[in-house]
């Protein structure tokens, strides 16, 4: 089994922590698609996340098709409706004002869907997920590259239809859906809070 540690080519261009902070949730790309090289540097650097029992429970879908991408945005939108038009909560009215909006695509015209995907249930499965989501997200930051975590997408591509489309077997689940490009245009940092420490002991 060939060790996902020998395919990573060196990037002296970002260390680790210009990577977390210059990260950004980009939701605006150019038309140009990641090439399958890029596409396998970053799932590498997935797999390199850490993982309960070394269970490495997640697999990977990677969707670049167009048309597959547009109609997955309108399943995602019908969604998204049927679940908050009767909601009252400024909650539920803000996400019906995101889909309405004109031109709206889910997954804001990026050319590469990744979608991370648990193999099985378990009390860590989730998280192993998501801990391989941060490590794509941020190698794609240090190559260059825009990424953004799109939750609208879960519930669409949990659905029998699009598992069956996409090849996602009956047993695995769509946990984080992550949309990678060429940023276009500038986005500047967002502000955060200072971390609110309960107990230093």
């Amino acid at each position: 089994m060939t060790d996902s540690r020998t395919l990573i080519p060196p990037n002296p261009i970002m260390s680790a922590m210009a990577a977390i902070h210059q990260r950004r949730s980009v939701r605006n790309y150019t038309r140009q698609v990641i090439d399958k090289t890029t596409v396998n540097t970053l799932l590498n650097a997935a797999v390199l996340a850490p993982t309960a029992m070394h269970q490495e429970a997640w697999s990977f879908v990677v969707v670049q098709d167009k048309d597959a991408l547009d109609r997955l945005s309108d399943k995602c939108v019908e969604q998204v409706r049927e679940e908050t038009i009767h909601g009252d909560s400024q909650t539920s009215k803000h996400r019906l004002q995101i889909v309405d909006a004109p031109e709206f695509h889910v997954f804001h015209n990026a050319g590469t869907l990744i979608v991370i995907c648990g193999k099985h249930a378990g009390p860590f499965v989730e998280a192993d997920c998501w801990l391989a989501a941060e490590n794509l997200m941020l190698a794609a930051c240090a190559n260059g590259l825009g990424t953004c975590v799109i939750g609208f997408a879960v519930g669409a591509l949990n659905t029998a239809e699009w598992k069956a489309e996409l090849k996602i077997p009956n047993e695995m689940a769509s946990i984080a859906p992550i949309i990678v490009g060429v940023p276009a245009g500038e986005h500047p940092a967002t502000s955060r809070k200072a971390p609110e420490i309960l107990l230093w002991k």
